[in-house]
Protein backbone atom coordinates (compact mmCIF):
# COMPACT_ATOMS: atom_id res chain seq x y z
CA UNK A 1 0.00 0.00 0.00
CA UNK A 2 1.20 3.50 -0.79
CA UNK A 3 0.34 5.49 2.31
CA UNK A 4 -1.01 2.73 4.50
CA UNK A 5 1.51 3.20 7.29
CA UNK A 6 0.87 6.94 7.58
CA UNK A 7 -2.91 6.73 8.10
CA UNK A 8 -4.78 6.64 11.42
CA UNK A 9 -5.18 3.08 12.66
CA UNK A 10 -8.93 2.87 12.02
CA UNK A 11 -8.66 4.17 8.45
CA UNK A 12 -5.66 1.93 7.82
CA UNK A 13 -7.65 -1.13 8.89
CA UNK A 14 -10.63 -0.12 6.77
CA UNK A 15 -8.41 0.50 3.75
CA UNK A 16 -6.79 -2.92 4.17
CA UNK A 17 -10.20 -4.60 4.18
CA UNK A 18 -11.13 -2.59 1.08
CA UNK A 19 -8.01 -3.62 -0.82
CA UNK A 20 -8.27 -7.26 0.29
CA UNK A 21 -11.81 -7.36 -1.10
CA UNK A 22 -10.63 -5.70 -4.30
CA UNK A 23 -7.89 -8.32 -4.71
CA UNK A 24 -10.53 -11.05 -4.45
CA UNK A 25 -12.69 -9.21 -6.96
CA UNK A 26 -9.74 -9.11 -9.36
CA UNK A 27 -9.11 -12.83 -8.87
CA UNK A 28 -12.64 -13.75 -9.93
CA UNK A 29 -13.89 -10.90 -12.13
CA UNK A 30 -10.82 -9.66 -14.01
CA UNK A 31 -7.90 -12.11 -14.06
CA UNK A 32 -9.70 -15.00 -15.83
CA UNK A 33 -10.91 -12.70 -18.61
CA UNK A 34 -8.23 -10.06 -19.03
CA UNK A 35 -6.35 -11.60 -21.96
CA UNK A 36 -9.64 -12.00 -23.85
CA UNK A 37 -10.41 -8.33 -23.20
CA UNK A 38 -6.99 -7.41 -24.54
CA UNK A 39 -7.77 -9.29 -27.73
CA UNK A 40 -11.16 -7.57 -27.93
CA UNK A 41 -9.56 -4.16 -27.43
CA UNK A 42 -11.77 -3.13 -24.53
CA UNK A 43 -13.35 -4.29 -21.30
CA UNK A 44 -17.10 -4.98 -21.20
CA UNK A 45 -19.41 -2.28 -19.86
CA UNK A 46 -20.60 -4.73 -17.25
CA UNK A 47 -17.24 -4.57 -15.50
CA UNK A 48 -17.97 -0.96 -14.57
CA UNK A 49 -21.38 -1.82 -13.11
CA UNK A 50 -19.92 -4.74 -11.16
CA UNK A 51 -17.21 -2.48 -9.76
CA UNK A 52 -19.79 0.18 -8.94
CA UNK A 53 -21.87 -2.33 -7.00
CA UNK A 54 -18.82 -3.11 -4.84
CA UNK A 55 -17.94 0.55 -4.19
CA UNK A 56 -14.82 0.64 -6.38
CA UNK A 57 -15.92 3.57 -8.55
CA UNK A 58 -15.55 7.23 -7.55
CA UNK A 59 -14.88 6.19 -3.96
CA UNK A 60 -14.06 9.68 -2.65
CA UNK A 61 -17.16 11.32 -4.16
CA UNK A 62 -19.43 12.57 -1.32
CA UNK A 63 -22.33 10.41 -0.16
CA UNK A 64 -24.98 12.86 -1.38
CA UNK A 65 -23.87 12.04 -4.92
CA UNK A 66 -24.24 8.30 -4.59
CA UNK A 67 -20.81 7.19 -3.40
CA UNK A 68 -19.19 6.43 -0.06
CA UNK A 69 -17.42 9.73 0.58
CA UNK A 70 -14.22 7.89 1.55
CA UNK A 71 -10.82 9.54 1.63
CA UNK A 72 -8.81 9.87 -1.56
CA UNK A 73 -6.68 6.91 -0.46
CA UNK A 74 -9.53 4.54 -1.34
CA UNK A 75 -9.84 5.83 -4.89
CA UNK A 76 -6.07 5.74 -5.33
CA UNK A 77 -5.97 2.20 -3.88
CA UNK A 78 -8.16 0.97 -6.75
CA UNK A 79 -5.66 2.26 -9.30
CA UNK A 80 -2.75 0.96 -7.26
CA UNK A 81 -4.06 -2.59 -6.98
CA UNK A 82 -5.06 -2.90 -10.64
CA UNK A 83 -1.79 -1.35 -11.84
CA UNK A 84 0.31 -3.66 -9.68
CA UNK A 85 -1.58 -6.64 -11.07
CA UNK A 86 -0.76 -5.60 -14.64
CA UNK A 87 -4.13 -4.29 -15.81
CA UNK A 88 -2.66 -1.10 -17.22
CA UNK A 89 -4.95 -1.06 -20.24
CA UNK A 90 -8.05 -0.96 -18.09
CA UNK A 91 -6.45 1.42 -15.60
CA UNK A 92 -5.90 4.02 -18.34
CA UNK A 93 -9.64 4.48 -18.74
CA UNK A 94 -10.61 3.72 -15.15
CA UNK A 95 -8.52 6.57 -13.76
CA UNK A 96 -10.31 8.95 -16.14
CA UNK A 97 -13.64 7.77 -14.77
CA UNK A 98 -12.60 7.57 -11.12
CA UNK A 99 -10.06 10.33 -10.59
CA UNK A 100 -10.19 12.86 -13.42
CA UNK A 101 -13.86 13.53 -14.24
CA UNK A 102 -15.39 13.60 -10.70
CA UNK A 103 -13.25 16.58 -9.57
CA UNK A 104 -14.37 18.57 -12.62
CA UNK A 105 -17.98 18.08 -11.56
CA UNK A 106 -17.35 18.61 -7.84
CA UNK A 107 -15.17 21.71 -8.18
CA UNK A 108 -16.52 23.35 -11.33
CA UNK A 109 -20.00 21.98 -12.02
CA UNK A 110 -23.40 23.23 -10.99
CA UNK A 111 -25.39 21.33 -8.38
CA UNK A 112 -27.75 20.08 -11.09
CA UNK A 113 -24.79 18.77 -13.11
CA UNK A 114 -23.38 16.99 -10.08
CA UNK A 115 -26.73 15.43 -9.20
CA UNK A 116 -27.29 14.25 -12.75
CA UNK A 117 -23.93 12.63 -13.47
CA UNK A 118 -22.10 11.63 -10.29
CA UNK A 119 -24.55 8.99 -8.97
CA UNK A 120 -24.62 7.35 -12.40
CA UNK A 121 -20.82 7.35 -12.52
CA UNK A 122 -20.53 5.88 -9.02
CA UNK A 123 -22.85 3.01 -9.96
CA UNK A 124 -21.16 2.40 -13.30
CA UNK A 125 -24.35 3.18 -15.22
CA UNK A 126 -22.56 6.06 -16.97
CA UNK A 127 -18.94 5.74 -18.10
CA UNK A 128 -17.00 8.99 -18.38
CA UNK A 129 -14.31 10.26 -20.76
CA UNK A 130 -12.51 13.54 -21.33
CA UNK A 131 -12.11 15.12 -24.75
CA UNK A 132 -9.09 17.41 -24.91
CA UNK A 133 -6.58 16.03 -27.42
CA UNK A 134 -7.11 16.71 -31.13
CA UNK A 135 -5.23 15.58 -34.24
CA UNK A 136 -3.39 18.93 -34.24
CA UNK A 137 -3.40 19.73 -30.52
CA UNK A 138 -1.91 17.50 -27.86
CA UNK A 139 -0.05 19.04 -24.94
CA UNK A 140 -0.81 22.54 -26.33
CA UNK A 141 -4.43 22.75 -25.21
CA UNK A 142 -4.79 26.36 -26.39
CA UNK A 143 -4.45 25.09 -29.97
CA UNK A 144 -7.71 23.10 -30.05
CA UNK A 145 -9.95 23.76 -33.04
CA UNK A 146 -13.27 22.23 -31.93
CA UNK A 147 -15.82 25.06 -31.74
CA UNK A 148 -19.02 25.65 -29.81
CA UNK A 149 -21.26 28.40 -31.22
CA UNK A 150 -24.23 29.65 -29.22
CA UNK A 151 -27.50 29.37 -31.13
CA UNK A 152 -30.59 30.26 -29.11
CA UNK A 153 -30.91 27.88 -26.19
CA UNK A 154 -28.20 25.53 -27.50
CA UNK A 155 -24.55 25.41 -28.45
CA UNK A 156 -23.69 23.95 -31.84
CA UNK A 157 -20.42 21.99 -31.65
CA UNK A 158 -18.21 20.98 -34.57
CA UNK A 159 -14.80 19.33 -34.54
CA UNK A 160 -13.05 16.14 -33.50
CA UNK A 161 -10.94 14.60 -30.76
CA UNK A 162 -8.40 11.78 -30.84
CA UNK A 163 -6.79 9.27 -28.44
CA UNK A 164 -9.82 9.40 -26.12
CA UNK A 165 -9.74 6.74 -23.38
CA UNK A 166 -13.19 5.15 -22.87
CA UNK A 167 -14.15 6.58 -26.25
CA UNK A 168 -16.07 3.47 -27.31
CA UNK A 169 -17.89 3.05 -24.01
CA UNK A 170 -18.42 6.58 -22.71
CA UNK A 171 -21.84 8.00 -21.89
CA UNK A 172 -20.47 11.31 -20.59
CA UNK A 173 -17.76 13.28 -22.36
CA UNK A 174 -16.21 16.35 -20.75
CA UNK A 175 -15.43 18.21 -23.96
CA UNK A 176 -13.08 21.15 -24.50
CA UNK A 177 -14.19 23.53 -27.26
CA UNK A 178 -13.59 27.12 -28.36
CA UNK A 179 -16.56 29.36 -27.58
CA UNK A 180 -14.51 32.40 -28.65
CA UNK A 181 -11.85 31.35 -31.18
CA UNK A 182 -10.25 34.82 -31.10
CA UNK A 183 -9.69 34.84 -27.33
CA UNK A 184 -6.92 32.22 -27.03
CA UNK A 185 -6.98 30.36 -23.73
CA UNK A 186 -9.79 32.59 -22.45
CA UNK A 187 -11.99 31.38 -25.29
CA UNK A 188 -11.98 27.71 -24.20
CA UNK A 189 -15.03 26.26 -22.46
CA UNK A 190 -15.88 22.77 -21.18
CA UNK A 191 -19.13 20.97 -21.94
CA UNK A 192 -20.79 17.92 -20.42
CA UNK A 193 -21.86 15.96 -23.49
CA UNK A 194 -24.38 13.14 -23.32
CA UNK A 195 -23.07 10.83 -26.04
CA UNK A 196 -26.60 9.93 -27.19
CA UNK A 197 -26.81 13.48 -28.59
CA UNK A 198 -27.39 13.62 -32.38
CA UNK A 199 -24.27 14.78 -34.18
CA UNK A 200 -21.94 12.80 -31.93
CA UNK A 201 -20.08 9.92 -33.62
CA UNK A 202 -17.38 7.49 -32.56
CA UNK A 203 -14.57 6.44 -34.84
CA UNK A 204 -13.09 2.96 -34.71
CA UNK A 205 -11.34 1.63 -31.65
CA UNK A 206 -7.73 2.61 -32.33
CA UNK A 207 -5.08 -0.12 -32.36
CA UNK A 208 -2.23 0.58 -29.94
CA UNK A 209 1.13 -1.00 -29.16
CA UNK A 210 0.16 -1.39 -25.50
CA UNK A 211 -2.74 -0.97 -23.05
CA UNK A 212 -4.73 -3.28 -25.31
CA UNK A 213 -7.69 -3.73 -22.95
CA UNK A 214 -8.39 0.00 -22.99
CA UNK A 215 -10.63 1.38 -25.73
CA UNK A 216 -9.17 4.51 -27.34
CA UNK A 217 -11.05 6.39 -30.02
CA UNK A 218 -11.36 9.32 -32.33
CA UNK A 219 -14.62 11.22 -31.73
CA UNK A 220 -16.49 13.47 -34.15
CA UNK A 221 -18.98 16.30 -33.65
CA UNK A 222 -21.05 17.48 -36.59
CA UNK A 223 -23.52 20.27 -35.83
CA UNK A 224 -24.03 18.61 -32.45
CA UNK A 225 -26.54 20.65 -30.46
CA UNK A 226 -26.19 20.61 -26.67
CA UNK A 227 -28.35 22.65 -24.27
CA UNK A 228 -26.97 25.72 -22.53
CA UNK A 229 -26.92 23.86 -19.21
CA UNK A 230 -24.35 21.44 -20.66
CA UNK A 231 -21.73 24.19 -20.19
CA UNK A 232 -19.64 23.11 -17.18
CA UNK A 233 -20.35 25.52 -14.35
CA UNK A 234 -22.56 27.62 -16.62
CA UNK A 235 -19.83 30.16 -17.44
CA UNK A 236 -18.06 30.51 -20.78
CA UNK A 237 -14.32 30.97 -21.12
CA UNK A 238 -13.37 29.09 -17.95
CA UNK A 239 -12.33 25.84 -19.62
CA UNK A 240 -8.60 26.41 -19.70
CA UNK A 241 -8.52 27.54 -16.06
CA UNK A 242 -10.65 24.53 -15.09
CA UNK A 243 -8.30 22.16 -16.90
CA UNK A 244 -5.25 23.71 -15.27
CA UNK A 245 -6.90 23.39 -11.86
CA UNK A 246 -7.60 19.68 -12.28
CA UNK A 247 -4.38 18.61 -14.04
CA UNK A 248 -2.49 18.07 -10.74
CA UNK A 249 -4.78 15.20 -9.72
CA UNK A 250 -4.57 13.74 -13.22
CA UNK A 251 -0.79 13.72 -13.02
CA UNK A 252 -0.85 12.48 -9.44
CA UNK A 253 -2.94 9.44 -10.33
CA UNK A 254 -0.59 8.67 -13.22
CA UNK A 255 2.18 8.68 -10.61
CA UNK A 256 0.19 6.13 -8.60
CA UNK A 257 -0.20 3.99 -11.71
CA UNK A 258 3.51 4.23 -12.53
CA UNK A 259 4.85 3.34 -9.09
CA UNK A 260 2.38 0.48 -8.62
CA UNK A 261 3.08 -0.81 -12.14
CA UNK A 262 6.82 -0.76 -11.49
CA UNK A 263 6.23 -2.71 -8.27
CA UNK A 264 4.13 -5.25 -10.15
CA UNK A 265 6.84 -5.73 -12.76
CA UNK A 266 9.42 -6.23 -10.03
CA UNK A 267 7.23 -8.69 -8.13
CA UNK A 268 6.70 -10.79 -11.27
CA UNK A 269 10.42 -10.80 -11.97
CA UNK A 270 11.45 -11.77 -8.42
CA UNK A 271 9.13 -14.77 -8.68
CA UNK A 272 10.46 -15.74 -12.11
CA UNK A 273 14.19 -15.57 -11.34
CA UNK A 274 13.75 -17.91 -8.38
CA UNK A 275 12.21 -20.55 -10.64
CA UNK A 276 14.13 -20.19 -13.90
CA UNK A 277 17.27 -22.30 -14.06
CA UNK A 278 20.46 -21.62 -16.04
CA UNK A 279 23.88 -23.25 -15.72
CA UNK A 280 22.61 -25.47 -12.93
CA UNK A 281 21.16 -22.80 -10.65
CA UNK A 282 18.29 -20.33 -10.36
CA UNK A 283 19.14 -17.17 -12.29
CA UNK A 284 18.27 -15.25 -9.13
CA UNK A 285 21.59 -16.51 -7.73
CA UNK A 286 23.67 -14.64 -10.32
CA UNK A 287 25.15 -11.39 -9.09
CA UNK A 288 23.93 -9.44 -12.13
CA UNK A 289 20.35 -10.52 -11.43
CA UNK A 290 20.58 -9.69 -7.73
CA UNK A 291 22.11 -6.27 -8.33
CA UNK A 292 19.59 -5.42 -11.05
CA UNK A 293 16.69 -6.26 -8.77
CA UNK A 294 18.25 -4.35 -5.88
CA UNK A 295 18.53 -1.22 -8.02
CA UNK A 296 14.91 -1.45 -9.15
CA UNK A 297 13.64 -2.01 -5.60
CA UNK A 298 15.64 0.96 -4.30
CA UNK A 299 14.39 3.25 -7.06
CA UNK A 300 10.78 2.19 -6.46
CA UNK A 301 11.10 2.81 -2.72
CA UNK A 302 12.44 6.32 -3.31
CA UNK A 303 9.70 7.05 -5.85
CA UNK A 304 7.06 5.78 -3.45
CA UNK A 305 8.30 8.24 -0.81
CA UNK A 306 8.03 11.10 -3.32
CA UNK A 307 4.54 9.94 -4.29
CA UNK A 308 3.42 9.72 -0.66
CA UNK A 309 4.62 13.27 -0.07
CA UNK A 310 2.66 14.51 -3.07
CA UNK A 311 -0.49 12.65 -1.97
CA UNK A 312 -0.22 14.26 1.47
CA UNK A 313 0.25 17.67 -0.14
CA UNK A 314 -2.79 17.07 -2.35
CA UNK A 315 -4.94 16.20 0.67
CA UNK A 316 -3.96 19.51 2.31
CA UNK A 317 -4.46 21.55 -0.85
CA UNK A 318 -0.72 22.21 -1.09
CA UNK A 319 0.29 20.18 -4.17
CA UNK A 320 1.94 22.59 -6.60
CA UNK A 321 1.94 22.17 -10.40
CA UNK A 322 5.74 22.06 -10.31
CA UNK A 323 5.88 19.26 -7.75
CA UNK A 324 3.33 17.07 -9.49
CA UNK A 325 5.02 17.68 -12.86
CA UNK A 326 8.29 16.48 -11.33
CA UNK A 327 6.46 13.48 -9.86
CA UNK A 328 4.92 12.48 -13.19
CA UNK A 329 8.25 12.94 -14.96
CA UNK A 330 10.16 10.88 -12.41
CA UNK A 331 7.69 8.04 -11.84
CA UNK A 332 6.76 7.42 -15.47
CA UNK A 333 10.39 7.39 -16.55
CA UNK A 334 11.03 5.04 -13.61
CA UNK A 335 8.37 2.58 -14.73
CA UNK A 336 9.86 2.46 -18.20
CA UNK A 337 13.31 1.69 -16.80
CA UNK A 338 12.04 -0.91 -14.34
CA UNK A 339 9.89 -2.72 -16.90
CA UNK A 340 12.78 -2.80 -19.37
CA UNK A 341 15.32 -4.07 -16.83
CA UNK A 342 12.91 -6.72 -15.59
CA UNK A 343 11.99 -7.89 -19.08
CA UNK A 344 15.70 -8.40 -19.79
CA UNK A 345 15.92 -10.87 -16.91
CA UNK A 346 13.18 -12.98 -18.53
CA UNK A 347 15.33 -13.40 -21.64
CA UNK A 348 13.39 -14.52 -24.69
CA UNK A 349 10.34 -15.35 -22.61
CA UNK A 350 10.01 -11.68 -21.71
CA UNK A 351 9.22 -10.94 -25.35
CA UNK A 352 6.31 -13.40 -25.36
CA UNK A 353 2.89 -11.82 -24.90
CA UNK A 354 1.74 -14.63 -22.60
CA UNK A 355 4.16 -13.47 -19.91
CA UNK A 356 2.85 -10.59 -17.78
CA UNK A 357 6.19 -8.76 -17.93
CA UNK A 358 5.58 -8.12 -21.65
CA UNK A 359 2.33 -6.38 -20.76
CA UNK A 360 4.02 -4.24 -18.10
CA UNK A 361 6.64 -3.23 -20.66
CA UNK A 362 4.25 -2.25 -23.46
CA UNK A 363 1.72 -0.63 -21.11
CA UNK A 364 4.42 1.51 -19.51
CA UNK A 365 5.42 3.39 -22.64
CA UNK A 366 2.39 5.66 -22.96
CA UNK A 367 2.69 6.93 -19.38
CA UNK A 368 5.48 9.22 -20.57
CA UNK A 369 3.06 10.70 -23.12
CA UNK A 370 -0.48 11.03 -21.77
CA UNK A 371 -1.29 13.57 -19.09
CA UNK A 372 1.53 15.72 -20.52
CA UNK A 373 4.71 14.39 -22.11
CA UNK A 374 7.98 14.05 -20.23
CA UNK A 375 9.31 16.97 -22.26
CA UNK A 376 6.43 19.20 -21.15
CA UNK A 377 6.96 18.09 -17.54
CA UNK A 378 10.62 19.10 -17.80
CA UNK A 379 9.65 22.48 -19.19
CA UNK A 380 7.20 23.10 -16.32
CA UNK A 381 9.79 22.16 -13.71
CA UNK A 382 12.38 24.36 -15.44
CA UNK A 383 10.01 27.33 -15.43
CA UNK A 384 9.68 27.02 -11.67
CA UNK A 385 13.44 27.25 -11.40
CA UNK A 386 14.31 29.78 -14.09
CA UNK A 387 11.06 31.50 -15.05
CA UNK A 388 9.93 31.67 -18.63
Amino acid sequence: MLTNHFLPADERAELQLFTDALERFCDTEIEPHYRDWEKAGQVPRGLFTRMGAQGYLCADVPEQYGSSGASVHFSFAVIEVLSRRGYGGFVGGLQVHNDIIPPYLLHCGTEAQRQHWLPRMASGEAIAAIGMTEPGAGSDLKAIRTTARKDGDHYVINGSKIFISNGQNCDLLVLAAKTDPAAGAKGVSLFLVDTTTPGFARGKNLEKIGQHAGDTSELFFTDMRVPLDALLGGVEGQGFAQMMRELPRERLIIGVQAVAGAQGALDATVAYVQERQAFGQAIGQFQNTRFTLARQATDIAASRAFLNACIAAYQHGELTPEAVSALKLHTTELMGRVADACLQLFGGYGYMAEYPIARFWTDARVLRIYGGTSEIMQELVARSLLGR
